[in-house]
């Protein structure tokens, strides 16, 4: 990669789609639920090759960039960007690109989530390397994921015509994007054969979103030129916190890139993509036995006359028996076991809200 790229890792969410194991300390992206390495820790690791550490940021908040630290000690100190509260991902990557800017005015960023699965790392840095291309000429470029299935999960992105360049993969422009759809009309984005998934990883000059933030989103725009001149003095947390306090809550999806006029697309089929939203989805990154089942994360599990039934968690010598089950997500931690219907998996939430709602902090 040239001199001038980096990678944004953004980890300062919550998440409470994968609770009772996630929780307000620890959130899904600081937990080791595929394989031995957190999700945080894979994103890092995925990037190996592509960015070196000291071109890798992170932007978190306080409560969890000690963690992240630990888990990632080659990324050096002065990289992680501490947000002072969540504002939604458009203050992330505006403020991001501010603190990049300042270091290099010729920079170009890849934002990317800290908590998504991706199983072909090779066909991942090629793409991010094509996407590179692209935004060198000025455009806002996205990864669109080539949907399995009329999901309901995820916003939705559709292609225009293709763009005219000498491009290593095929780019186009964007139509709209498109809010997460009901059944009905994700089984009909399907069949048009010309909408991908939002993945949420994006492509870009940090000149070109700087200056698309202050046409789209000036009170962001403004607060972030008082932040960086501020950047390297003294008072620049006290800066940052002043600033950000009244900023508006927005994604980088509705409050930029949905008005934005040079936005590129990327179709991406292939890349084993998964943004392990909530329980169900371990099914498609997880390898299950002969029944369909998964049980991982050091519980035991008998499974007599039990089908496509994720089992998680679980203390070592703590023997979880299912009895002609089918479908379903059986969840063990050491306060909480949580047991649904597969297909009802997105209702924890609903839980977690239930829990907020009558005060029950211990168990969030």
């Amino acid at each position: 990669m040239t001199e001038h790229t980096y990678a944004v890792i953004m980890a300062g969410g919550g998440g409470t789609r994968l609770w009772p194991v996630s929780r307000k300390e620890r959130p899904k992206q600081l937990l080791p639920l595929i394989g031995n390495e957190t999700l945080f820790q894979s994103t890092v690791s995925r990037l190996e090759n592509l960015f070196s550490p000291d071109r890798i940021l992170v932007v978190t908040v306080e409560e969890q960039a000690r963690e992240m630290r630990l888990q990632a000690p080659e990324i050096p100190e002065e990289n992680f960007i501490i947000e002072p509260g969540p504002r939604g991902t458009a203050s992330v990557v505006g403020l991001a690109a501010a603190v990049l800017y300042k270091r290099d005015p010729n920079a170009k960023m890849a934002i990317l989530p800290s908590d998504h699965f991706i199983r072909n790392r090779d066909l991942f840095h090629y793409l991010l390397k094509a996407a590179l291309d692209v935004a060198e000429n000025g455009y806002l470029v996205t990864l669109g994921i080539t949907p399995t299935q009329p999901s309901t999960a995820y916003g939705y992105i559709q292609q225009g015509e293709r763009l005219d360049g000498q491009y290593n993969y095929p780019t186009y422009s964007v139509k709209r994007f498109v809010e997460k759809p009901d059944e009905q009309t994700a089984q009909k984005l399907l069949r048009t054969g010309d909408h991908s998934w939002n993945s949420g990883m994006f492509i870009w000059r940090a000149d070109v979103i700087l200056a698309e933030i202050d046409k789209q989103m000036p009170d962001l725009g403004v607060a972030l030129k008082k932040i960086s001149s501020a950047l390297g003095n003294d008072n620049q947390n006290q800066v940052l916190i002043e600033n950000w306090r009244d900023l508006k809550v927005e994604t980088v999806d509705y409050g930029i890139m949905e008005k934005a006029e040079r936005v590129a697309l990327l179709p991406a089929g292939g890349l084993g993509w998964s943004d392990v939203g909530m329980w169900s989805s371990l099914f498609e990154v997880l390898l299950p036995d002969m029944d369909g089942n998964i049980a991982t994360n050091s519980g035991l599990h008998l499974a007599h006359e039990t089908h496509n039934t994720l089992v998680f968690g679980g203390d070592s010598n703590r023997l979880i028996v299912t009895i002609g089950v089918d479908d379903m997500v059986i969840v063990d931690t050491s306060d909480v076991l949580m047991i649904c219907k597969t297909d009802q998996a997105q209702k924890v939430r609903d839980v977690v809200g239930h829990l907020k709602k009558h005060h029950q902090d211990k168990y969030l």
